[in-house]
C-alpha cells in the first residue's frame, strides 16, 4: 500500500522537476551569449558600412562587403543571378550619388539573426529611399534575407535573397 502512494507522488515530483529545467532551459535561451553578443555587434558593424557605402556612392566599398561567388534572389522578379552582375547593374546609381546626381539610402532592421563565429543568417526588411535628379522621391520596402560568411576576419554577403515587397507599417513593426 505504501508502494502504491509514492507512485503519484514520483509522477508529480518529476513533472515538477521537468517543468523546472524546461522554464531555466528557455531562460537561458532567451539570453544571448558572449559570442553571440559579439557577432551581432560584428554584423551591426558590416550593415552600417552598407548603409553608409550606399548614401556616400563608394561602389568600391559596397563591393567589398560581398563575397566574390555571392547570388542575388529576387522573388519579386522570381529570378536570381550572381551578384557580381547586379553589382554591374547598380554601379551606375553608386556613381550618380557620388556625383551627386541622386541621393540614395539603405537602412535595416530584422526580424531573425541566427548565427555562429563564422556564418550568419539574417532576416529582415531593408527600406531603400532614393531621390532622383528631378527630385522625385521613392522608398521601397523589402523583406529580405541574406546569408553571410566570415573569412579572413570579414563579414561577406554570399546570399541576398529580397523575397517581397512590404508594406510601411510591416517596417515600423520591426523597430
Amino acid at each position: 500500500m505504501a508502494a502504491m502512494n509514492r507512485t503519484p507522488f514520483r509522477n508529480v515530483a518529476r513533472a515538477l522537476l521537468a517543468l523546472i529545467l524546461l522554464s531555466h532551459a528557455s531562460v537561458l535561451a532567451a539570453e544571448p551569449k558572449a559570442d553571440d553578443q559579439a557577432r551581432l555587434r560584428e554584423l551591426d558593424a558590416y550593415w552600417a558600412e552598407v548603409s553608409r557605402s550606399v548614401r556616400e556612392g563608394d561602389f568600391d566599398a559596397y563591393k567589398a562587403t560581398c563575397h566574390d561567388e555571392g547570388v542575388l534572389v529576387t522573388g519579386i522578379r522570381g529570378k536570381s543571378q550572381p551578384l557580381s552582375e547586379a553589382l554591374a547593374r547598380w554601379k551606375q546609381e553608386f556613381d550618380d550619388t557620388k556625383a551627386g546626381k541622386i541621393k540614395a539610402s539603405v537602412t535595416f532592421r530584422f526580424s531573425r539573426r541566427v548565427g555562429d563565429a563564422s556564418t550568419a543568417h539574417e532576416t529582415g526588411i531593408f527600406l531603400y529611399t532614393q531621390v532622383n535628379a528631378q527630385g522625385k522621391a521613392s522608398a521601397e520596402y523589402i523583406h529580405f534575407e541574406g546569408l553571410l560568411v566570415k573569412r579572413k576576419g570579414k563579414w561577406l554577403i554570399l546570399m541576398e535573397y529580397q523575397k517581397s515587397v512590404v508594406t510601411e507599417d510591416e517596417w515600423k513593426a520591426l523597430k
